[in-house]
């Protein structure tokens, strides 16, 4: 099973949809994750304007890409937050800075014309975060009751399911990206947003082992966990580089900074075991995008980008259809 491979442009949102189009083909890749950000997709006016909507696969098209779903991760995280400080302004309209309910309200009509977006583009995946309630309350200090979180996960269904609905209606899905400071963050969390969604198939996760293995959860039991819910999945590493003063919190200091208790690395210079994924994929029948999150603080961009590619072509092997010695008989 050769699945394809992908960039998400994300961290590339600075530069113009069609030069970074030219720019994914030379090296290498099969196709773009759009992000909704930059001028890769314009959420609202692909939701309206089908016209446009189809300019966003064309585009791909003339660079022999292809397109296999949307992220709107900013929009998504202000669903759920808080919001009441201005780290997040820059995530709205310039016009909702400030406030958290106009931050939210915008962000639950962005996601909604998301899945209006996503239906016109061609795709049945948006990526995405959803936000929490209840990640500032992780410490458990000052003392949080089990009431309080629990209420914290029916804000999540209570703000979600209206969202999920057009979701449904546009036959598209959303991945959430399992992550601190989101809902579900590990195993134990994504159960439980999952149950307070009452299982709901609209939602599932684009997974992520860089942010599974900083936090010492093993990617691998993620996957056998939720083998029908992998909607998508993003190739990015991490290395846990502990030195007996940092912690895994990473002490307040920023990406890339010596001394941090870990960091994000291109594929296949960090410390996740991407054989044993690429196996656990193969055994769950997982078929989708592998897409390339590039995120390194410390390596040039197109260099690791180029870099990255090369790598999870290697990484793949088709499945076997049988057990090595049956030729024996």
């Amino acid at each position: 099973m050769q699945r394809p491979v992908t960039l998400f442009t994300g961290q590339f949102a600075d530069i113009p949809l069609e030069q970074l189009a030219a720019k994914a083909k030379s090296w290498g890749y099969d196709g773009l994750e759009l992000a909704c950000w930059g001028d890769h997709v314009d959420v609202s006016r692909a939701a309206k304007d089908r016209k446009y909507a189809a300019t966003r696969r064309e585009i791909l098209a003339d660079h022999g890409l292809q397109l296999f779903a949307i992220s709107h991760h900013l929009a998504g995280q202000l669903v759920c937050d808080p919001n009441d400080d201005e780290r997040s302004d820059a995530f709205a309209p310039a016009a909702c800075a400030g406030s958290p309910e106009k931050k939210r309200k915008w962000a639950v009509q962005t996601m909604k014309d998301a899945a209006r977006a996503a239906r016109n583009i061609g795709v049945k995946v948006v990526n995405g975060f959803t936000g929490s309630p209840i990640w500032h309350m992780l410490y458990r200090f000052p003392p949080v009751s089990e009431q309080t979180i629990e209420v914290g996960f029916e804000r999540f269904a209570k703000l979600w399911h209206p969202i999920f609905d057009v979701f449904d209606e546009c036959g598209v899905r959303f991945a959430l990206e399992v992550h601190p400071t989101e809902i579900a963050f590990d195993l134990i969390t994504a159960r439980r947003a999952l149950k307070s969604l009452k299982g709901r198939k609209t939602f599932g996760f684009n997974f992520d082992p860089s942010h599974l293995h900083w936090q010492m959860v093993d990617p691998v039991r993620f996957l056998k966990a939720f083998p029908d819910r992998i909607y998508h999945a993003h190739i990015k590493d991490a290395a846990i580089t502990l030195d007996g003063e940092s912690g895994i919190l990473a002490s307040h200091l920023n990406f890339g900074t010596p001394g941090r208790g870990w960091d994000f690395r291109s594929p296949g210079r960090g410390q996740i075991k991407f054989e044993e994924i690429i196996r656990a994929m193969n055994a769950i029948g997982y078929d989708g995008p592998l897409s390339v999150e590039w995120e390194d603080a410390m390596m040039d961009r197109e260099h690791g980008a180029r870099e990255a590619c090369e790598f999870v072509r290697r990484l793949q092997f088709p499945k076997s259809d049988r057990v090595f010695d049956e030729a024996f008989g």
